[in-house]
This record gives C-alpha cells, structure tokens and sequence, in this order.
C-alpha cells in the first residue's frame, strides 16, 4: 500500500532545491540561496582544492605544470574508480572497509591469470570482476537477511580478502605483467588524440545540460521548484570554457590518459544512474529515511544489495587500473593508504556520513584534493607523516562541513 504523499518525496535527489531565476544574477542568487540554506554542495571542495594549488604553486613553480597534472590525473584513475563505489555505500548510510582488499584481490587475480596460467585478458578481467561482485553479493545477503552492521561485515571482508589475496599470489608474493600488453598499455602509456578529447568534453557537457533540462522539466510537471533554462544554459557554458582550458592544458603535455577518461566516463553513466532513473531515486530515498522509503513501496533489501555489489566491482575495477598502471601485482597491492584513501575521497567530495546526499562527481574532486597534496609534498621532498596528517586534517575538516551544514538544513528546515 502506497501514497501519492511518500512518492512525490522521491521524484528527485533530495539535494537539488534550485529555484527559477533568469540569468546570471539567478545563478548567483541560487548560489547564495544554498549557501544560506546549508546546502552547500561542491562549492568547499572546490575552494580547498584551488586554494591547494595556489599554495603548492607558490612553493614550487612546477606543481601546475602540464607534465605533473597529467601524471596527477594518472595517478588518480585508479583509487578515484573505488571511491565511486564508496559514494554509493555512503548515500546509504553504511560503510565498505574492505574496497583495499577487494581490489587487491582483484589485482592478483589479473596477475596470476594472465602471467602464470597464460589465460586471455578479457577473460582474466572478467574473473577479476566477477570476485568483486560476488563479495558485495554476499555483504548484501549480510546486510539484509541477518541485519548485520556494514562496518563488521566489511570489516571481516577486509581480513578475509587479504588472506585471499596473498594466497593467490602463493610464494612468489610479486607478478610483473609484461609492458608489451596491452592492459599495461592502457595503464601507462594510451592518451586521446587531442581532437578526441575536445570532442568527449562536447558531448559530456551536452550530456549534462540535457540531464539538466530533463530534470527541470520533470520537476516542474510535478509542481516544484526548478532550475531555469537560463541557468542550466550558463552552467553549460561555464563547463564547456573551464574544461576546455583544462584540456588544452593537459594536451600541451602528453594529453588525457584513456584510463583517466574511463574513470570519467564511469562517473558520468553514475551520476545518471544516480539521477535520472528509478534505481538512483531508490538510492537516495533509502539512505534519507530507510523507513519512508519502505512504506513508499521501495524495495528496500533490493537496493542495499545492488549497491554493495557495484561498490565491490568499482573496487575490483580498481584494483585492476592499478596493476595496470604498476605494470604488476604484489602482496602490497590494494593496501597501505589505498582502503583510506578511497574512503576519504568519498568524504572529501562532497559524500554526507549521514546517507541520502551526495553525487558521483563526489569521487573526482576528492580524488584530485587528496592526489593534489600527494604530489605537492612529494615536488617538496617532505616526508610521507606530512602526506598523512594534512589529508586526515582535510578529512575532518570535510566532515566538520558536512555536519554544519546538516545541522543548518535542519535549522532552516524548522525556520
């Protein structure tokens, strides 16, 4: 049994609240609209992350420099794939600890297939896949039949994968993949055509601005506030000239890596997964209100399954990207800072602790703050403790955000 009154709450994501005014004084004024009303969105990721670059920059010239942004945005193909899945888990409200360790299984399974058994790549990528979706498959069945917490069943999961891992891997405990294939190829070495990446940004930016208009109107036909097209139109533009110096920049070098493309290609189809069908609706639902989404006749087991399963193939997708890019497979593989890393990411986006807001475009900001001081500090040569405390500062001052922010909506809410 269902109402029209659950389900008109989860036309959209509950973090689009646009109102319609024309031209850039409306775009300004949606702006402070949000701000004020502590909806703050992407706006604090984005000052951190020019303010990072200022300061970085002015301590070495080089920082902003084509060659190290390229081998920045190699570098975050990878990790930034796992935090995609890390952002899905999040809008739950739940937690995967066990991302490192699935994607270094994955890894191992890539190495080991390939090199030592000799089998095809597509095929070896397929079993590598196959593992990570039947690790979120059985944290899904955890979750929901015998209402176990994410935190202890991910927490088992990173333990139980690692021992999976090394015995994968057996006494050899490190596989180099051969550079001449083409999966090392991909990971190193493949960059678009410049014409090629002029044309990606095109259409990604025209993909953009239809999901936009399509929005608009959807909300509109339900009676609600929405963006004008006005708006939509300058916010287009506005990506179209910020992404094309971008791209130009990075062409002046060796150009945007492919692996880099398929990482924002994925986050691309998820952003729409997220916000233009019923499943991402659902998505966003449950993590608001578990219970409201239940009574509004959501399948509520049905998404926390799915969830954890796409969060265990990005991590596994991810494990391979970075086996690619090492040109090997070890026993190190997936650990150290990686699980941390790709959770942090997540936080830093822009991804609320607290379920129901955030976006899939959470995973790349995140991914270029935490790489972007990674690289700053290693040009300065200081040591890995400095790398460490200024990207667990920057976690909790993201999280400090999160929770004013929460905590003004609910102020406003009441007002």
């Amino acid at each position: 049994m269902t109402t029209d009154a659950p389900r008109a709450a989860f036309i959209d994501p509950p973090d689009d609240r646009a109102v319609a005014r024309p031209g850039l004084t409306g775009l300004v004024s949606d702006v402070i609209s949000r701000v004020r009303g502590g909806d703050l969105g992407s706006l604090p990721v984005i000052v951190g992350l020019i303010l990072i670059w200022i300061v970085f920059q002015c301590l070495n010239p080089n920082f902003l420099s084509s060659t190290n942004l390229v081998n920045l945005t190699m570098q975050s193909a990878a990790v930034g794939t796992i935090s995609i899945g890390v952002v899905l888990v999040l809008l739950l409200g739940e937690l995967d600890l066990s991302v490192g360790s699935v994607s270094g299984l994955a890894a191992a399974i890539l190495a080991v297939g390939f090199v030592q058994l000799a089998l095809p790549l597509p095929l070896v990528i397929a079993a590598a896949l196959a593992s990570g979706a039947l690790a979120g498959l059985m944290y899904g069945l955890l979750r929901t039949a015998f209402g176990v917490p994410s935190f202890i069943i991910t927490l088992a999961g990173l333990l139980g994968f690692l021992g999976l891992q090394l015995g994968v891997l057996g006494q050899t405990g490190s596989i180099n993949i051969p550079f001449d294939s083409w999966i090392v190829q991909f990971g190193q070495q493949w960059f678009l055509p410049a014409w090629a990446s002029y044309v990606l940004l095109l259409v990604g930016v025209g993909l953009f601005a239809w999901n936009e208009l399509a929005h608009a109107v959807r909300r509109r036909e339900a009676g609600l506030t929405a963006t004008s097209t006005r708006v939509i139109v300058a916010r287009s533009a506005g990506l179209v000239v910020a992404l094309g110096v971008a791209t130009w920049y990075l062409n002046l070098s060796r150009g945007v890596g492919v692996m880099f493309a398929v990482f924002l290609g994925l986050v691309v189809v998820m952003h729409f997964m997220l916000t233009r069908t019923r499943w991402g609706r659902s998505v966003y639902a449950v993590g608001g209100n578990v219970e409201a989404a239940r009574r509004a006749g959501i399948r509520v087991n049905r998404v926390y399954i799915s969830v954890f399963v796409l969060c265990s193939v990005f991590a596994a997708l991810g494990g391979v990207m970075a086996a690619a890019r090492l040109a090997a497979a070890n026993q190190g593989s997936g650990g150290g800072d990686t699980n941390l890393n790709a959770i942090a990411a997540a936080v830093i986006g822009g991804t609320s602790l607290f379920g129901g807001r955030g976006s899939a475009f959470s995973a790349v900001l995140g991914i270029l703050v935490i790489m972007s001081i990674t690289s700053g500090l290693n040009i300065l040569n200081l040591d890995s403790s400095v790398r460490y405390v200024t990207t667990g500062a920057v976690l909790l001052l993201a999280v400090v955000i999160d929770s004013l922010s929460r905590r003004s909506r609910a102020a406003s809410g009441r007002a």
